[in-house]
């Protein structure tokens, strides 16, 4: 079975992808850390986030090491931001394409894939045999971004915490390649108002109703 879960930052998605993942002994596949893995590389490299050069970030596509994706660095405002950039440019996409894909059918368990990212249902895997789409009200998102990076260690105020995922969203949902979007047949959860526990109990009363594949 492949479950695709899409939804916007900090909205939960990552935490339900890898606790169904974990309910079924499915393999996970964190597809924003790619991105962020390219955008990292790229930071690295010295690249300045106002004027990125197209063919040097599909190098980095093409030339990454996935090991970046296991790192804390990737999981900063800044390479967030970045990433949300990087993400924009259809080459990059292009390459990073495959390899979501493989990994969705050909799982290293054998058993079943759980993919969560922004366009998983829409434009990776638009025949996954199921699809969430997570959000949320952007305050409390923004809440929830500034508590994580603040437990983090990072100094940061909640207004530009807001202000940044604000733009973020604004370029997810309005960039012509792959926007940030609910597929037609996913199945919506707000989690504004509703923690981990009951959106996961939730996703598995769907999920039950298709039978997950042993």
């Amino acid at each position: 079975m492949i479950i695709a879960i899409d939804g916007s930052a900090a909205s939960g998605k990552g935490t339900l992808a890898k606790r169904v993942a974990a309910e079924f002994g499915y393999d996970y596949l964190d597809t924003g850390a790619l991105y962020r893995a390219v955008a990292l590389s790229l930071l690295k490299a010295g690249v300045n986030s106002n004027n990125i050069d197209e063919k040097q970030a599909v190098n980095s596509a093409s030339e990454l090491d996935l090991s970046l994706t296991q790192t804390a660095e990737i999981r900063t405002d800044n390479v967030a931001a970045l990433a949300s950039i990087v993400a924009a440019i259809s080459p990059v996409r292009a390459e990073l394409l495959a390899l979501q894909r493989s990994f969705a059918t050909a799982p290293p368990s054998g058993k079943g894939a759980v993919l969560d990212g922004r366009d998983i249902g829409t434009i990776v895997l638009p025949d996954a045999d199921i699809k969430f789409f997570i959000d949320a009200d952007l305050d409390i998102r923004a809440e929830r971004r500034t508590k994580e990076l603040l437990q983090a260690g990072q100094s940061v105020m909640f207004r530009d915490v807001l202000a940044d995922m604000k733009a973020r969203d604004d370029r997810d949902r309005t960039r012509s390649v792959a926007p940030l979007k609910a597929a037609d047949d996913a199945i919506t959860i707000d989690t504004s108002k509703t923690d981990a526990t009951a959106v996961l109990a939730l996703a598995l009363s769907y999920i039950d109703r298709v039978g997950p594949s042993e």
